[in-house]
C-alpha cells in the first residue's frame, strides 16, 4: 500500500492534490457530487474583507486549450463565508485552506485576524496576485518587498501554515519565492494565472469586458513547470505547482520537477471530480511501480548540469 501523505508546514495532507481556489466554488457547493474526502484538501474561493460584485461580463472566455478569466475577486466577504459556509466546511472530511485577497496590507491582516478567531481552518493561501491600490493598482506580486512585507505580517499573526501565492508575471519568480520563505511562509504555490487576451474578429472587440484576464489550463503548463523547476531550486520550503493539469500524468511531472503538492484548476470546470481522479492515478501509478511514498518522487527530475536553464535565472 502506497503512503500518499504530504506534509506543508505543520499540515499533513491525505494525498498531495488539492483543488485551487476560484474553481471549486467555497468547497460546500460541490460535495453532493464529489467525494470531497478523497481529494488533499480544498482551498476555498479568494476572500476580501468586504463582499466584492467583481467584474463586468463577459469575464470568461474559452480559448485554445484553456480558458482565460476576469472574475474580479467576486466573493461574499469574509463575514459571509464564516457565518455561512464555514459551518458546512467544517463538517468535510479534507483539509480546509482559506485563499484569502485584498487590496491592502491592512486588509490581509484584517480578514486573517477574523479568520483566526474561528475553528476548522487549516492552513491560509495568500493570494498576491492582487492589484495594491496605493501604487496605482500594480500587482503586490510583482514587488519582492511587498512579498516579503505581507508575509512577515501574516505569519506574526497566526501560527496556522501559510502558503504565498506566486504570479508568473515576474521575470525571476525564485526571487519571490526567496521573499516568502524568508517572510515565513511554510510554502509557496505557483503559478496564477499568466495575462491573456482574447478578440472578436466580428466587432473588433476584445471578448472580456476588461480586455485582457488571467490565462490558465493546459497552455500554460510548460510555463509552469519551469516556475516550479525554478522555485523549487530557490527555496527549501515546499512548492505546490498549479497550472494546466488534467490528468495524474500532469501532476506528476509537476512532482518530478520539483513540487511537494498540485492544484487543479481548470480541469473542475470540465469535471468537478478530476482532482479525486488525478488522486487515484498518483496511487495507481505508485503501486504500478512499487513506489511505496508518494513524497518520495518530489524533486527526482534529472537534469544535466552542463544545460541547465538555470543559468538564465542567476
Amino acid at each position: 500500500m502506497t503512503d500518499t501523505h504530504v506534509t506543508i508546514g505543520s499540515l499533513v495532507l491525505k494525498n498531495p492534490v488539492l483543488v485551487a481556489s476560484g474553481t471549486f466554488g467555497y468547497g460546500d457547493e460541490c460535495q453532493d457530487i464529489v467525494n470531497v474526502a478523497d481529494l488533499g484538501g480544498i482551498i476555498t474561493k479568494s476572500l476580501s474583507l468586504k463582499e466584492r460584485i467583481g467584474n463586468p461580463p463577459e469575464r470568461i472566455v474559452e480559448t485554445a486549450s484553456g480558458m482565460l478569466n476576469s472574475i474580479g475577486l467576486a466573493n461574499i466577504g469574509v463575514g459571509r463565508f464564516i457565518s455561512e459556509k464555514l459551518p458546512i466546511l467544517k463538517g468535510l472530511e479534507t483539509a480546509l485552506i482559506v485563499n484569502i485577497a485584498a487590496s491592502s496590507v491592512r486588509e490581509y491582516s484584517d480578514v486573517l485576524s477574523l479568520l483566526e478567531r474561528e475553528e476548522g481552518i487549516d492552513a491560509y493561501e495568500i493570494n498576491v496576485s492582487c492589484p495594491n491600490v496605493r501604487e496605482g493598482g500594480l500587482s503586490f506580486g510583482t514587488k519582492r518587498e511587498s512579498v516579503l512585507e505581507i508575509t512577515k505580517r501574516l505569519r506574526a499573526l497566526t501560527r496556522k501554515p501559510l502558503i504565498v501565492k506566486l504570479t508568473p508575471n515576474v521575470t525571476h519568480v525564485s526571487e519571490f519565492a526567496r521573499a516568502a520563505e524568508e517572510g515565513g511562509a511554510d510554502a509557496v504555490s505557483l503559478i496564477n494565472t499568466l495575462v491573456g487576451m482574447a478578440v472578436d474578429i466580428r466587432t473588433r472587440r476584445p471578448r472580456l469586458a476588461t480586455t485582457t484576464g488571467g490565462l490558465s489550463g493546459p497552455a500554460i503548463k510548460p510555463v509552469a513547470l519551469a516556475k516550479v523547476y525554478e522555485a523549487s531550486q530557490a527555496v527549501r520550503i515546499p512548492v505546490i505547482g498549479i497550472g494546466g493539469i488534467m490528468t495524474a500524468e500532469d501532476a506528476l511531472e509537476f512532482l518530478i520537477t520539483g513540487a511537494s503538492a498540485v492544484e487543479v484548476g481548470t480541469a473542475n470546470f470540465i469535471n468537478p471530480d478530476a482532482g479525486v481522479r488525478i488522486a487515484e492515478g498518483l496511487r495507481a501509478y505508485c503501486e504500478s511501480n512499487g513506489i511505496s511514498r508518494l513524497s518520495s518522487l518530489t524533486g527526482t527530475i534529472r537534469v544535466s548540469k552542463e544545460f541547465s536553464i538555470l543559468r538564465s535565472w542567476s
